[in-house]
């Protein structure tokens, strides 16, 4: 029923999750891992979204709204400050965003990315809500390799190191989508209806980080899209002993 959705974003991605990585993720065992790396996972795409428009959109002030806003849920989700109830509504604060002058991408910059921290701190709540549902005690756990095995092939110097992040945020956000729409049959019926509902936006989420990246590129940027598709394809189908979200191959016991 999503396949139409779902066409781009496996043209984009090289390779498939692997059929052994949904078979770990379907037990009930990992049902904890799952969950508490996926709601860290919605919090790090928001920070990342956020990270950029401070970096390079927006004044002072408007940087110090933005980090009050993520605020509360940092606090929970690395001090365990809080609760389903203080994080109520928390997501859809209205933010007045200035863009920094002469920043001629700043405006398209900030309505994509505060669109995208909007949805992602919201899908947060929903984990936090699921997790409550499903009896899962919220515990940090540390991030994977994925995110930083693509991070670390950022060019160095400006625009140039701005598009590759953009481009890094378009392969986690059709990654996402992929794997919700691979893993949610495989669900409880709650679940695979969550994911589901997750796939428009994290769907959306790609094009407009691809979007933004070429138009701030103001060039051809097919090659480095095909790098970093070489690099995140790599991640996802090599043997990774540490099963999270956005895991390779799983390791199999001897």
């Amino acid at each position: 029923m999503y396949q139409e959705l779902l066409e781009p974003i496996h043209s984009f991605l090289k390779a498939r999750t692997p059929d052994a990585w949904i078979e770990e993720a379907k037990k009930p065992e990992n049902l904890s891992v799952i969950l508490r790396d996926h709601m860290l996972c919605e919090l790090k795409a928001a920070q990342s979204a956020l990270f950029l428009i401070r970096k390079y959109a927006v004044d002072k002030e408007s940087a110090i709204q933005l980090n009050e806003w993520i605020k509360p849920y940092e606090l929970y989700a690395y001090r365990r400050e809080g609760s389903l109830e203080t994080l109520r509504g928390k997501s859809n604060a209205s933010k007045q965003i200035t863009p920094k002058q002469g920043c001629d991408y700043g405006q398209d910059l900030i309505d994509k990315m505060v669109l995208l921290i909007k949805e992602e701190l919201h899908h947060f709540y929903q984990v936090m809500e699921l997790m409550e549902k499903k009896g899962v005690t919220y515990e940090p756990i540390e991030a994977g390799r994925y995110a930083k095995g693509l991070i670390k092939h950022v060019k160095t110097y400006e625009p140039d190191a701005l598009v590759d992040k953009l481009i890094i945020g378009a392969f986690i956000e059709a990654r996402s989508c992929e794997r919700f729409a691979k893993l949610a049959p495989f669900l409880e019926e709650d679940m695979e209806k969550f994911y589901v509902s997750l796939l428009r936006s994290e769907a959306r989420h790609y094009q407009d980080y691809l979007e933004l990246a070429e138009q701030i590129a103001g060039k051809d940027i097919s090659e480095r899209v095909e790098h970093f598709a070489q690099v995140e394809a790599e991640l996802i189908t090599s043997i990774d002993a540490d099963f999270k979200f956005h895991s390779g191959m799983p390791k199999l016991e001897n």
